[in-house]
């Protein structure tokens, strides 16, 4: 095998999960996805744990290009094993990044709108505040990331590289699909460590104080498996309708 040809067969093998370590971090910014600025979304701050996971992230994306490097510099008579050796290096890193179904305990978090009020609000509040936001999504899932999610689903949809939680009005858009509520972040880990994660988050406190006040619903439910499928969003197999 030439060098060229070494160098399209691993780069073939390795483009697929550069891509997802690149945006595998995923603390979602209501100003990078064009959600609403509603119920206290100021307080979304990145909390040490969810740089710590970016950081590893990092490391992880700088071991694929090491794997890189090495498929380039092959040569035709150390291609074939060589070249086999970086695949599989490459496979066993796949489930970093969510490219690989998993199954384990958690817990699920459901959050649902409000009963509608008709013309008697409550006091100081709007309509808008009667439906879930995009900001109380993000605010769940990044108190479970903080609480050391290994793996996050959000409806049926793995979430992982490039996902982009969007809602417009009392409509979840997720990787193509429209999703009406409840909403269900299911997060497969320590299920101790991402309550507490929940229950210390300031911005999921703020939801779960309106929540009280008028009606939002807020569920949390420990499950003994959760099955989530790989991630197969739009920056590895474009986007779905």
């Amino acid at each position: 095998m030439s060098e060229p040809a070494a160098r399209g067969r691993g780069w073939k093998v390795a483009a697929p999960l550069v891509l997802a370590l690149c945006g595998m971090l995923l603390v979602i910014s209501a100003k990078t996805s064009g959600g609403t600025d509603l119920r206290g979304s100021d307080l979304l701050g990145m909390p040490d744990l969810v740089r710590a996971e970016e950081r590893r992230v990092q490391e992880l994306a700088a071991q694929v290009e090491d794997l890189k490097a090495d498929v380039d510099s092959l040569t035709s008579s150390r291609g074939d094993h060589e070249t086999k050796g970086i695949q599989e290096e490459i496979e066993s890193l796949r489930p970093s990044v969510g490219m690989t179904p998993v199954e384990g305990q958690g817990l699920t978090v459901t959050l649902d709108d409000a009963p509608r009020p008709g013309q008697d609000l409550a006091p100081n509040t709007h309509i808008e505040d009667y439906i879930v936001h995009q900001q109380d999504l993000e605010g769940v899932m990044n108190a479970l990331w903080a609480g050391g999610a290994e793996a996050m689903m959000v409806m049926d949809q793995r979430i992982g590289a490039g996902s982009t939680v969007r809602c417009v009005g009392s409509v979840l858009l997720l990787e193509g699909r429209k999703y009406s509520p409840p909403y269900q972040i299911s997060a497969i880990g320590d299920a101790e460590a991402m309550q507490a994660a929940l229950n210390t988050s300031e911005s999921v406190q703020w939801y779960r104080a309106a929540a009280e006040e008028i009606g939002l619903g807020y569920e949390l439910e420990l499950k003994e498996t959760i099955t989530m499928p790989a991630y197969e969003g739009s920056s590895l197999s474009g986007s779905r309708s």
